[in-house]
């Protein structure tokens, strides 16, 4: 029997990739329908948000979302990787290190706080002509990465720490999706003019979603998933339909005149009995399915007769 569709919280541990996470939860859930929103590098720890069964669809509307990061830098030292897992590339002397106060780094952050053009890592997961950036990094390869437009809506560094490889700042970020952290550390380190990488990293939120509500890993076996609709409620918000309207929207067809119910944007259609029939947009004046979750009505049962 397959398990219950639903979203599951997992406080991931360093030094396991998001596919190991994965590969865990289809053990323990049974099941090989399951994926994830928002890759972690092994390095980094903390919320990794999977679907099960169905709800794998809902992901698609959950990596776009905002997200926390709890981070380390260490400037005055770079590494190929912009982070502790790669080489070091180039250290700062002590005298370039000496010259860097207080009010140099707050003005570094500042410069990469808000709407901003960044380069991503050339180990990032982006593709590059059909082929992932790390992948081509680690064969040796040139990585010419182009820079791309994030905002970074929140980034507090706490007190500098004067440390002998160089100095260490613990910071929050809030940031959109696609940003590195990262690359962050790498640039800020730039500024100064004495490098920088990251050296831990730990995802506490991802949009509504906190890591204070996941589980660990070892844990996966008696995690419960939260259902598709409390999911897409938070996600998008909620459209209550009618029982009628629901049978509609999942064959396919468009409620006429409905659109002003929206409010703009996409929302999660909810049926009277509390599930969600799917997500849905406005098309001119009518409200039309962009996403619909199997019809629970066509479920069957092992003898194949209506379940």
């Amino acid at each position: 029997m397959a398990p219950a569709a639903g979203v599951v919280l997992v406080d991931k541990a360093g030094g396991m990739t998001s596919h190991d996470v994965v590969a865990r939860a289809r053990r323990a859930f049974g099941t090989r329908k399951i994926g994830h929103a928002g890759t972690l590098d092994p390095m980094a720890t903390g919320l990794l948000v999977l679907g099960v069964e169905a709800a794998t669809r809902l992901l698609t509307f959950v990596v776009g979302l905002d997200k926390t990061y709890h981070a380390t830098i260490l400037l005055g030292v770079t590494t190929d990787s912009d982070d502790a897992d790669g080489e070091v590339t180039g250290r700062a002397d002590h005298s370039s290190l000496d010259a860097v106060s207080d009010a140099a780094i707050a003005a570094g952050v500042a410069s990469l706080t808000g709407r901003i053009s960044q380069v991503p890592s050339r180990v990032s997961a982006i593709k590059v002509a059909g082929r992932r950036a790390y992948d081509l990094a680690r064969a040796g390869e040139d990585v010419v990465l182009e820079a791309r437009e994030v905002t970074v809506s929140r980034f507090d560094a706490g007190a500098a720490r004067r440390v002998p490889d160089g100095i260490e700042l613990d910071v929050v970020v809030d940031c959109s999706s696609g940003t590195y952290i990262r690359a962050l550390a790498r640039d800020l380190g730039a500024a100064l003019g004495v490098g920088g990488h990251l050296t831990a990293l730990r995802r506490t939120r991802v949009g509504a979603f906190s890591v204070d509500d996941a589980v660990r890993v070892d844990a996966l076996d008696s995690a419960l998933p939260i259902d598709p609709a409390t999911v897409g409620a938070r996600v998008l918000g909620r459209l209550d339909v009618s029982a009628e309207e629901a049978r509609d929207l999942r064959q396919g067809k468009r409620l006429a005149g409905a659109s002003s119910r929206l409010g703009g944007g996409l929302r999660a259609a909810i049926d009277p009995a509390g599930l969600l029939v799917g997500v849905v947009e406005a098309r001119g004046s009518d409200i039309k399915s962009v996403m619909n979750l199997p019809d629970p009505g066509r479920a069957t049962s092992g003898t194949g007769e209506p379940g």
